[in-house]
């Protein structure tokens, strides 16, 4: 019976019980699942921050909805302060606001200002109130204790005329205030509406949910804006139903709301999203009548100086009255957000988890990424369709999270018994392969195999000029300290390009870059890989002068071909991963020539033109690719094209210097 890897079918199956993974693997997926819906059960507030957080992305995302222009504010902002005056102005300059947005045709006008001191000039405005017939004036609930202004007969007349199943309310008690604010007697006697504008963010301070109901006394009483939103459909009162825990009834329109009353708030857009005119205008006549006329009208403050600003999903800093603009609109025009019940939120993480946890053991890594990725992706997907296009949150938190762990754990739980596999191919081929073809080896199985792959590397021959006459002047002792220094360095370098440092052959190294891992930018960091060993050499020069020890030069060879990379050697005996072919030896010759040439750095042609469009461009500046002759090396009939490479001053312009195609010239030594 063929047994199954944890992601999928694998040469070591024997030693890994894969059936077994398999199912393991599932089981930590389902208890995943079942462990976040009980956390989801339980909604822990760090939780519950992060899903309000994640409501607000979905509006950023969404962006400005469209919108009538049923609604505008008139502005306390700081051209109108600059005209009139330090807010709050005197109650006359409130009164002519009033009776020009009357003239101009204003349909509702709603303060959300507070009026709650005496002054002298309350009647006059009191009759330009009266004289309007369509202003609602704010009212304000707080905690302190209860006041003779409890009984007052207006505040009774603004409390919902009727609510349906008030039993409810015994269970989800909707939010309780004992004071009231109230407008001086001389202005709310003459109010078409009162509506309160206490806002309660959440624990982030972040303004999501509008109340439409507060409790005080034994009384309900409606927000401002569903006054507002009433006064301009033409609702009468007695058409006007709250429905305990579910919403309100106005007219023909359902507002839903949570158990307590509150309504989520389906913010239009940022600061600025609705017309904003300067009641210095309105005061002045020079504001346009056909913004006014017939509009719901939010007089409130948009001056930072006044501190009206609120956090909403958009916005650190947004004006209360645009918090309000929205809220009316959208019942104006029917368009609300409604939470998903807490149940279909659960079957949806337990479908989702539970697909997943079936589905992922059956692929490898590679394949898992994908699916749990897919997952993800389906997942934000539908949830912004629903929010965007439909108008529900659904959470999607705990979903991702659920995704998210499953396939962590998972991967983890199947890292841990393939680390046991990896230990195995460790000690069968640790003693013949560098560390990081054990590395490959174990990521990659087929590796193993005698034999490799053609692959297009660029090559580095990189040699200590006159190392015998050196050895044979200095004692071993010297000879190897100042050889391993110098490797040692030159191999630093290699690393930091990303090359794979194939062999030392005496003083010789012999680097390449393109494999083991696929590089497309092979050629251009074996040519920095080469600058860079020049300039490390050029400072360790000074430093052996400086310490009178004797002086290394070198000579570097690139080239860049296709050659056969891979596990070369006696299979089971001994096996090294190099790369062999034409283009190697090729490398070999070119580094040779940098002696006859008195260089230290020569690339071939097909190097070259490996990075010519990034030496254009100015990608790789300040160097020199100075072509010296077409030569015919040792095993090769066809010449090839040789270039000096030498770097340049700071600021100096990149050179390419083409080779005199007419000359040939032939080294049949090595």
């Amino acid at each position: 019976m063929t047994e199954h890897a944890l992601f999928g079918k694998s040469p070591f199956n024997h030693l890994t019980g894969g059936a077994r993974k398999h199912r393991a693997a599932t089981v930590i997926g389902m208890v995943i699942t079942a462990s976040m819906t009980i956390l989801m059960l339980l909604n822990p507030p760090p939780l519950e921050l992060l899903e309000d957080k994640l409501l607000d992305y979905r509006f950023r995302i969404r962006g400005t909805l469209p919108h009538s222009d049923n609604v505008v504010i008139a502005a306390i902002d700081e051209k109108s302060i600059t005209k009139l005056g330090r807010w709050p102005w005197s109650r006359d300059k409130i009164a002519l606001l009033v009776q020009q947005l009357n003239k101009l045709g204003a349909e509702v006008i709603v303060f959300d200002a507070f009026f709650s001191e005496r002054e002298e000039n309350d009647p006059l405005l009191g009759k330009a109130i009266n004289d309007a017939g369509n202003v609602l004036l704010s009212i304000v609930f707080d905690f302190h204790a209860a006041s003779p202004a409890s009984e007052n007969e207006y505040l009774l007349a603004a409390a919902f005329p009727s609510i349906d199943n008030p039993e409810k309310f015994k269970l989800y008690a909707p939010i309780s205030l004992t004071n009231v604010l109230l407008p001086t007697p001389d202005l709310i006697k003459e109010a078409m509406l009162l509506g309160h504008i206490n806002m309660f963010p959440d624990r982030d301070g972040t303004v999501r949910w509008e109340t439409l109901v507060i409790e005080h006394n034994g009384y309900l009483y409606p927000s401002i804006t569903l006054q507002a939103a009433a006064a301009y459909l033409g609702v009468p009162r007695e058409k006007i139903t709250l429905k305990a825990t579910e919403g309100v009834q106005l007219g023909k329109r359902f507002i839903p709301t949570d158990v307590w009353g509150r309504m989520l708030i389906n913010f239009y857009g940022p600061w600025n999203t609705f017309r904003h005119i300067p009641i210095a205008d309105i005061i002045e006549g020079s504001a346009n009548p056909e913004l006014l006329r017939g509009k719901v009208v939010l007089i409130g403050a948009t001056a930072v100086g006044i501190y009206d600003l609120r956090i909403t999903p958009f916005s650190a800093a947004m004006p209360g009255v645009e918090k309000h603009a929205s809220v009316i609109t959208s019942i104006i025009e029917n368009k609300f957000l409604q939470r998903v019940p807490r149940s279909a939120d659960m079957i949806i993480l337990l479908i989702t988890g539970t697909m997943l946890s079936l589905l992922l053991p059956r692929y490898r890594a590679a394949g898992a990424s994908g699916i749990t990725l897919l997952f993800l992706i389906l997942t934000l997907g539908t949830n912004y369709y629903l929010f965007a296009q439909r108008g529900f949150w659904a959470n999607i938190g705990y979903p991702s999270l659920t995704i998210v762990l499953i396939f962590i754990v998972v991967m983890a739980y199947s890292y841990a018994v393939e680390e046991k596999n990896a230990s195995r191919i460790r000690a069968m081929f640790s003693s013949y392969v560098t560390e990081r073809v054990v590395n490959e080896l174990i990521k990659n199985p087929d590796m193993a195999k005698l034999g490799g792959e053609r692959r297009e590397v660029t090559v580095i021959f990189s040699d200590v000029r006159g190392f015998t006459s050196f050895s044979e002047k200095h004692s071993p002792e010297e000879v190897v300290a100042i050889l391993n220094e110098y490797l040692s360095a030159m191999t630093d370098i290699v690393f930091k390009w990303e090359g794979t440092l194939d062999k030392f052959i005496g003083d010789a190294i012999l680097a390449f870059w393109g494999a083991p891992m696929k590089q497309e930018n092979h050629a251009e960091l074996a040519v920095r890989c080469a600058l860079h060993m020049v300039k490390r050499l050029e400072e360790l020069q000074q430093k052996w002068q400086a310490e009178g020890k004797p002086v290394l030069d070198c000579g570097i060879g690139i080239n860049s071909g296709v050659v056969i990379v891979g596990n070369i050697g006696a299979e089971g005996k001994k096996m090294d991963y190099t790369v062999i072919g034409d283009h190697v030896n090729l490398g070999s010759r070119v580094e040779a020539l940098t002696r006859k040439y008195s260089t230290r750095i020569l690339i071939t042609g097909f190097t070259l033109e490996k990075i010519r469009n990034l030496i254009e461009s100015r990608k790789i500046a300040n160097i020199s690719v100075k072509g010296l002759e077409r030569v015919v090396v040792k095993g090769k009939e066809s010449p090839v094209e040789i270039y000096e490479l030498a770097s340049l001053w700071h600021g100096e312009e990149s050179i390419i210097t083409q080779c005199d195609t007419a000359c040939v010239v032939e080294h049949r030594e090595k």
